[in-house]
């Protein structure tokens, strides 16, 4: 089992500042599935760290992916096709490719959940079954 997480939860359970940061930070902290940040998500946390200049936070992140806290997840192939068709597929919704590779890493890795606070878009994605995800947290 494994719990694919999506840039909201990830920096907020970086910055402490973030008043979603308590159960994000929870939710990262204790559960005991693996943790899965597909590619993409690096690139907006990134993003958000550098926005609100807390580099040593996205030091210490990069650090725990090299020593095993999470699972960095490649987005290529069949993944990054995926994604795409999700793009297309909900082109009436503003999916971006991040929202759409972390969804579709989800169908790949057969879970039937997600760690986002983006409620808006992982709402209205259906799997290829047509079955909607559990937004945790």
């Amino acid at each position: 089992m494994a719990l694919v997480l999506d840039t909201g939860v990830v920096y907020a359970a970086l910055d402490e500042s973030d008043s979603d940061h308590d159960r994000c930070a929870a939710l990262v902290s204790e559960t005991k599935e693996q943790l899965v940040i597909p590619q993409p998500v690096c690139v907006e946390v990134d993003y958000w760290i550098r926005k609100n200049a807390n580099v040593d936070a996205w030091l210490a992140f990069c650090e725990d992916i090299v020593a095993g806290a999470y699972s960095l997840w490649s987005v290529d192939g069949d993944l990054l096709l995926r994604a795409a068709q999700l793009q297309v597929q909900f082109a009436d919704q503003p999916i971006g490719f991040v929202d759409a590779s972390v969804f579709a890493t989800c169908e790949s890795l057969g879970e039937d959940k997600v760690a986002t606070l983006d409620r808006r878009h992982f709402g209205v994605l259906r799997t290829g079954e047509g079955k909607q995800l559990r937004l945790l947290p």
